[in-house]
């Protein structure tokens, strides 16, 4: 089988993302490795301080023609209807927007050089944002896809509505879903490789889902893991690494 690797949820940590890439490289290298992909789950952007940089990094490794395939997350969606529409995410909680603090969309814009303007200041930022985005950026995340089916596993930003079948999903499911997927007892179809919802550690449970987030968003580590024939592993500092299994 082809080696993949995947990557958790980024939001703006570019120190972080060239690490782990460079834990990619050097695992593709010690295995001799020339078929891999590079799966990113999603949630590009805020929160940490470097969106426009993360964004410029993987723009130019897929047009560079590297093996990476980059989904789209809840938060890369909320930025680019704010930009796009002046919208707020249906999915969103009515007493939160996007530039609200706790979601950090005010700090993506400052990685662009907006800066000094209030959460409330809608119309005034959309303006800026307009003109100091850019169009390939905004392009770029509103053309994400949701997801990435392999035969042995199924990659996707925040899980799947058990509800369903993995071919009749919906993106509100696939970058939103939280407790329907989480306290689903499975086993899912196949494999579900996700983030979205931030754990400690990576985390593999007994419904066939592994979730990779582990807080990035909140100055924790990035993780990614690796899925070869010798099984599922983490990649840590000095290596393949185990992940934690719960029943």
């Amino acid at each position: 089988m082809m080696t993949l690797y995947a990557v958790g949820d980024i939001h703006g940590d570019m120190q972080q993302l060239e690490m782990i890439h460079a834990r990619i490289t050097n695992d593709i290298t010690t295995n001799s490795l020339d078929k891999y992909q590079i799966i990113h789950i999603g949630d590009l952007v805020d929160r940490q301080f470097q969106s426009k940089t993360v964004i410029e990094y993987l723009i130019n490794g897929h047009e560079r023609g590297e093996p990476w395939v980059t989904l789209k997350g809840n938060h890369d969606r909320m930025m680019t209807l704010f930009i796009d529409h002046k919208q707020q995410d249906t999915k969103l909680r009515t007493d939160l927007t996007w530039l609200h603090p706790r979601l950090g969309g005010l700090t993506t814009l400052e990685s662009y050089g907006i800066t000094g303007l209030s959460y409330e200041q809608e119309d005034e930022i959309r303006i800026e944002a307009l003109a100091k985005v850019p169009t390939n950026h905004r392009n770029f995340l509103r053309n994400l896809p949701t997801h990435y089916d392999t035969p042995r596993a199924f990659f996707t930003h925040a899980g799947i509505n058990p509800e369903v079948t993995i071919l009749n999903q919906t993106e509100n499911d696939l970058i939103w879903i939280r407790e329907p997927f989480h306290n689903a007892t499975g086993p899912f179809e196949k494999l579900i490789v996700h983030g979205h919802t931030p754990v400690d550690v990576v985390t593999h449970y007994a419904s066939n889902r592994i979730n990779i987030d582990t807080g990035a968003a909140y100055g924790k580590p990035l993780s990614a893991i690796v899925l070869d024939n010798t099984g599922i592993w983490q990649l840590k500092a000095d290596g393949r690494g185990e992940i934690l299994h719960i029943e």
